[in-house]
């Protein structure tokens, strides 16, 4: 089963107002849970670059793109979160 599969299932039942975002299911990681908020669906930002990038967009479009109607595409609290994940002795 792929991992937007299984989220879509658990938050089915722990949040099923979650939303995910069209199109880029493949970088789909899991969920996140704070206090006092329902679970969302939890992207990995560079996934997100690439497939935006595989679908032809240049990486600076694709980062434009990501910061402007991903990222600032606010739609309730549903809106899914998104991560850098930083890898040891890679430079931030």
């Amino acid at each position: 089963m792929k991992p937007v599969n299984a989220v879509k299932k658990l938050l089915a039942d722990l949040h099923p107002d979650a939303l995910f975002a069209d199109g880029l299911e493949d970088a789909v990681i899991g969920y996140v849970e704070r206090f006092g908020m329902e679970p969302i669906a939890l992207y990995d930002r560079e996934k997100c670059i690439k497939i935006l990038i595989s679908e032809g967009m240049s990486e600076e479009e694709a980062e434009e793109h990501f910061g402007f109607n991903i990222i600032g595409g606010w739609v309730g609290e549903g809106t899914p979160a998104f991560a850098t994940l930083v890898k040891p002795g890679k430079r931030v």
